[in-house]
Protein backbone atom coordinates (compact mmCIF):
# COMPACT_ATOMS: atom_id res chain seq x y z
CA UNK A 1 0.00 0.00 0.00
CA UNK A 2 1.21 3.09 -1.25
CA UNK A 3 1.10 6.88 1.10
CA UNK A 4 2.77 10.15 0.60
CA UNK A 5 5.78 10.40 2.40
CA UNK A 6 9.34 12.97 2.70
CA UNK A 7 12.74 11.78 2.17
CA UNK A 8 15.73 13.40 3.07
CA UNK A 9 18.81 12.50 1.26
CA UNK A 10 22.11 14.78 2.31
CA UNK A 11 25.30 14.88 3.36
CA UNK A 12 27.70 16.99 5.57
CA UNK A 13 29.50 20.07 3.47
CA UNK A 14 33.27 19.40 3.52
CA UNK A 15 33.19 17.02 5.84
CA UNK A 16 36.78 15.90 5.34
CA UNK A 17 38.26 19.36 6.40
CA UNK A 18 36.58 19.75 9.20
CA UNK A 19 38.35 19.09 12.52
CA UNK A 20 36.44 17.36 15.09
CA UNK A 21 33.99 15.05 13.12
CA UNK A 22 33.46 12.68 15.52
CA UNK A 23 31.71 15.34 17.56
CA UNK A 24 29.82 16.70 14.27
CA UNK A 25 28.85 13.34 13.71
CA UNK A 26 27.47 12.81 17.52
CA UNK A 27 25.55 15.87 16.91
CA UNK A 28 24.18 14.53 13.14
CA UNK A 29 22.50 11.87 14.73
CA UNK A 30 21.39 12.74 17.52
CA UNK A 31 19.39 15.64 15.39
CA UNK A 32 17.87 13.02 12.97
CA UNK A 33 17.58 11.08 16.02
CA UNK A 34 15.20 13.26 17.33
CA UNK A 35 13.25 14.29 13.92
CA UNK A 36 12.80 10.52 13.20
CA UNK A 37 11.12 10.12 16.55
CA UNK A 38 9.11 13.33 16.70
CA UNK A 39 7.44 12.58 12.95
CA UNK A 40 7.63 8.60 13.46
CA UNK A 41 9.83 8.24 10.92
CA UNK A 42 13.26 6.32 10.45
CA UNK A 43 17.06 7.73 9.47
CA UNK A 44 20.59 5.72 8.43
CA UNK A 45 23.62 6.86 8.21
CA UNK A 46 25.99 5.61 5.38
CA UNK A 47 29.18 6.65 3.70
CA UNK A 48 30.24 8.41 6.86
CA UNK A 49 28.79 11.89 6.10
CA UNK A 50 26.16 10.45 4.30
CA UNK A 51 22.61 10.17 5.63
CA UNK A 52 18.82 9.60 4.86
CA UNK A 53 15.62 10.83 7.11
CA UNK A 54 12.32 9.40 5.70
CA UNK A 55 9.42 10.94 7.44
CA UNK A 56 5.68 9.79 6.97
CA UNK A 57 4.11 13.31 7.34
CA UNK A 58 5.22 15.11 4.19
CA UNK A 59 4.50 18.41 5.16
CA UNK A 60 7.47 18.45 7.42
CA UNK A 61 9.90 18.16 4.96
CA UNK A 62 11.27 21.24 4.55
CA UNK A 63 11.45 22.45 8.67
CA UNK A 64 12.89 19.09 9.43
CA UNK A 65 15.32 20.22 6.79
CA UNK A 66 16.00 23.86 8.20
CA UNK A 67 15.97 21.72 11.71
CA UNK A 68 19.04 19.29 10.97
CA UNK A 69 20.78 22.36 9.14
CA UNK A 70 20.15 24.83 12.25
CA UNK A 71 21.56 21.64 14.65
CA UNK A 72 24.60 21.21 13.04
CA UNK A 73 25.68 25.33 12.28
CA UNK A 74 24.90 26.16 15.64
CA UNK A 75 27.38 23.88 16.92
CA UNK A 76 30.42 24.29 15.01
CA UNK A 77 32.00 27.33 16.41
CA UNK A 78 35.62 27.22 14.97
CA UNK A 79 34.17 25.86 11.67
CA UNK A 80 31.13 25.45 10.06
CA UNK A 81 28.97 22.41 10.51
CA UNK A 82 26.38 22.16 7.10
CA UNK A 83 25.37 20.04 4.98
CA UNK A 84 23.71 19.63 1.71
CA UNK A 85 19.58 17.62 1.68
CA UNK A 86 18.02 16.79 -0.90
CA UNK A 87 13.89 16.63 -0.07
CA UNK A 88 11.94 14.38 -2.49
CA UNK A 89 7.97 14.00 -1.67
CA UNK A 90 5.32 11.86 -3.26
CA UNK A 91 3.93 7.99 -2.82
CA UNK A 92 5.50 5.46 -2.13
CA UNK A 93 5.25 1.86 -0.39
CA UNK A 94 7.31 2.22 2.24
CA UNK A 95 7.14 1.70 5.45
CA UNK A 96 8.13 3.43 9.00
CA UNK A 97 8.71 -0.12 10.63
CA UNK A 98 10.93 -1.19 7.11
CA UNK A 99 14.81 -0.08 6.85
CA UNK A 100 16.22 2.32 4.86
CA UNK A 101 19.37 0.78 3.18
CA UNK A 102 17.20 -1.37 0.67
CA UNK A 103 13.85 0.94 -0.23
CA UNK A 104 14.60 1.91 -3.93
CA UNK A 105 10.90 3.58 -4.22
CA UNK A 106 10.28 6.55 -6.63
CA UNK A 107 10.30 9.13 -3.57
CA UNK A 108 13.58 7.37 -2.56
CA UNK A 109 15.27 7.38 -5.87
CA UNK A 110 14.33 10.98 -6.27
CA UNK A 111 15.99 12.10 -3.39
CA UNK A 112 19.03 10.61 -3.92
CA UNK A 113 19.10 11.96 -7.48
CA UNK A 114 18.13 15.63 -6.33
CA UNK A 115 21.48 15.22 -4.11
CA UNK A 116 23.78 13.85 -7.08
CA UNK A 117 22.37 16.61 -8.83
CA UNK A 118 22.58 19.59 -6.94
CA UNK A 119 24.53 22.50 -7.94
CA UNK A 120 27.44 23.33 -6.31
CA UNK A 121 26.44 26.58 -4.66
CA UNK A 122 23.11 24.91 -3.51
CA UNK A 123 22.38 23.11 -0.47
CA UNK A 124 18.56 22.78 -0.47
CA UNK A 125 16.46 20.72 -2.96
CA UNK A 126 13.11 19.73 -3.47
CA UNK A 127 11.46 16.80 -6.02
CA UNK A 128 8.13 15.99 -6.35
CA UNK A 129 7.80 13.12 -8.61
CA UNK A 130 4.06 13.01 -8.51
CA UNK A 131 3.36 16.49 -9.30
CA UNK A 132 3.92 19.05 -11.67
CA UNK A 133 6.84 21.97 -11.61
CA UNK A 134 6.10 24.68 -9.48
CA UNK A 135 8.85 27.95 -9.95
CA UNK A 136 6.84 29.29 -7.43
CA UNK A 137 7.84 26.76 -4.76
CA UNK A 138 11.58 26.44 -5.81
CA UNK A 139 12.20 30.23 -5.81
CA UNK A 140 10.56 30.11 -2.14
CA UNK A 141 13.06 26.78 -1.62
CA UNK A 142 15.79 29.24 -3.22
CA UNK A 143 15.29 31.82 -0.69
CA UNK A 144 15.26 29.39 2.68
CA UNK A 145 18.57 28.64 1.16
CA UNK A 146 20.19 31.82 1.27
CA UNK A 147 18.75 33.18 3.92
CA UNK A 148 20.44 29.63 6.52
CA UNK A 149 23.85 30.68 4.15
CA UNK A 150 24.06 33.77 6.17
CA UNK A 151 23.16 32.52 9.54
CA UNK A 152 25.99 33.02 12.14
CA UNK A 153 26.17 30.52 15.27
CA UNK A 154 23.85 32.74 17.13
CA UNK A 155 20.88 33.00 14.16
CA UNK A 156 20.79 29.60 13.80
CA UNK A 157 20.63 28.68 17.64
CA UNK A 158 17.76 31.15 17.95
CA UNK A 159 16.18 29.40 15.05
CA UNK A 160 16.80 26.14 16.35
CA UNK A 161 15.59 26.79 19.85
CA UNK A 162 12.28 29.04 18.06
CA UNK A 163 11.60 25.44 15.33
CA UNK A 164 11.84 23.14 18.23
CA UNK A 165 9.93 25.16 21.13
CA UNK A 166 7.32 27.51 20.43
CA UNK A 167 7.77 29.56 23.16
CA UNK A 168 7.98 33.56 23.79
CA UNK A 169 11.16 35.42 23.42
CA UNK A 170 11.06 35.72 27.24
CA UNK A 171 11.57 32.16 27.48
CA UNK A 172 13.59 31.38 24.70
CA UNK A 173 15.77 34.03 26.96
CA UNK A 174 15.82 32.13 30.02
CA UNK A 175 16.68 28.83 27.85
CA UNK A 176 20.00 31.29 26.78
CA UNK A 177 20.13 32.53 30.09
CA UNK A 178 20.15 35.99 28.30
CA UNK A 179 18.03 38.94 28.44
CA UNK A 180 14.90 39.08 26.14
CA UNK A 181 16.36 42.13 23.84
CA UNK A 182 19.19 39.75 23.06
CA UNK A 183 16.88 36.88 22.11
CA UNK A 184 14.81 39.51 19.63
CA UNK A 185 17.95 41.24 17.61
CA UNK A 186 19.03 37.37 17.31
CA UNK A 187 15.72 36.51 15.93
CA UNK A 188 15.53 39.36 13.66
CA UNK A 189 19.38 38.80 12.20
CA UNK A 190 18.09 35.31 12.13
CA UNK A 191 14.86 36.59 10.07
CA UNK A 192 13.00 34.66 11.82
CA UNK A 193 9.32 36.36 10.90
CA UNK A 194 10.37 35.53 7.26
CA UNK A 195 11.21 31.88 7.73
CA UNK A 196 8.27 30.91 10.00
CA UNK A 197 5.64 32.47 7.50
CA UNK A 198 7.70 30.68 4.88
CA UNK A 199 7.66 27.19 6.39
CA UNK A 200 4.39 27.88 7.55
CA UNK A 201 3.41 28.25 3.59
CA UNK A 202 5.40 25.24 2.58
CA UNK A 203 3.74 23.07 5.15
CA UNK A 204 0.49 23.65 4.01
CA UNK A 205 1.17 23.31 0.31
CA UNK A 206 2.61 20.27 0.85
CA UNK A 207 -0.07 18.67 3.17
CA UNK A 208 -2.63 20.14 0.34
CA UNK A 209 -1.15 18.19 -1.84
CA UNK A 210 -0.77 15.24 -0.28
CA UNK A 211 -4.80 15.41 0.87
CA UNK A 212 -5.54 15.62 -2.81
CA UNK A 213 -3.57 12.05 -3.87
Amino acid sequence: MTQAIAVLTGDIIDSRGLDDSQALFAVLDETLERLARTHDGRFERFRGDGFQLALPEPAAALEAAVMLRAGLIRQGHDQRWDARIAIAVGEDDWQPEAPLAAADGPVFVASGQGLDGMAEDTHLSLTRPDAEPDPGLDLLLRYVDELIEGWTTHAAEISHLRLWHDESQQALARRLGIRQPSVHKRLRTARWALLGDTLAYFRERLAMEGSTR
